[in-house]
C-alpha cells in the first residue's frame, strides 16, 4: 500500500522518513519529491510531502493510526492512504 505523508518538515530526509515507519512494519520504497533540479541534481528542497510504500496492508493501516497528526521532525504530519494516480 502506498501512503501519502504530508506537512513534512523542511529538513526531512528519505532516511528519517523510512526510520519513522519501520517500527510499524516492512517498508519498501520511500520518496520525497524535490522542488527542482539544477544541472541534473536535486536542489535539496522538497515539496512538503512524500510517499511510503508498505507491502502489508495491516502494517500500513497500523502506521497510519500510529503516525497521523504526530510530530515528525518538529511538525505534525498527515499520513493517509495515497490516492491512485489519475489516468488520461
Amino acid at each position: 500500500m502506498n501512503l501519502h505523508v504530508g506537512n513534512l518538515a523542511a529538513g526531512m530526509t528519505v532516511k528519517a522518513l523510512r526510520e519513522a515507519f519501520e517500527p510499524h512494519g516492512k517498508v519498501g520504497a520511500v520518496t520525497i519529491p524535490s522542488t527542482g533540479m539544477h544541472e541534473g541534481e536535486a536542489t535539496g528542497t522538497h515539496r512538503g510531502y512524500g510517499f511510503v510504500r508498505m507491502p502489508d496492508k495491516a502494517q500500513a493501516v497500523a502506521a497510519v493510526a500510529a503516525l497521523h497528526q504526530r510530530p515528525l521532525g518538529g511538525q505534525a504530519v498527515t499520513v493517509q492512504l495515497a490516492r491512485a494516480p489519475r489516468r488520461g
